[in-house]
């Protein structure tokens, strides 16, 4: 399954910075989780693909816990969506992520 995770500052205004928090945060998902940060500047977005079976609902769950860890608990989840996959082929051949 392939989701899209979006996250914004929880106080505050966006601002655009250094994509830090957006690594620090891909560094605290479950490991067994392909991560591909597309957007660093103002939200966060970050795309995860669970190679077992989940659901949406589970992912939110598990994000929403890594957000109240003090290291990056200054930001909030706001879209967790399932995008529709391409397979591995197709990724493969434009260079595709992980």
């Amino acid at each position: 399954m392939l989701i899209q995770l979006t996250m914004r500052k929880a106080h505050g205004l966006p601002m655009p910075g250094s994509p830090v928090d957006g690594i620090r945060i891909m560094a605290l998902l479950p490991s067994r989780w392909h991560k591909d940060l597309t957007q660093a500047t103002g939200d966060i977005v970050i795309r995860v693909r669970t190679d077992e079976p989940t659901t949406t609902a589970q992912v939110r769950a598990v994000v929403t816990e890594i957000l109240t860890n003090p290291e990056v608990d200054n930001w909030e989840l706001v879209t967790c969506r399932t995008l529709l996959a391409r397979n591995h082929e197709e990724e493969a051949a434009e260079g595709g992520n992980q």
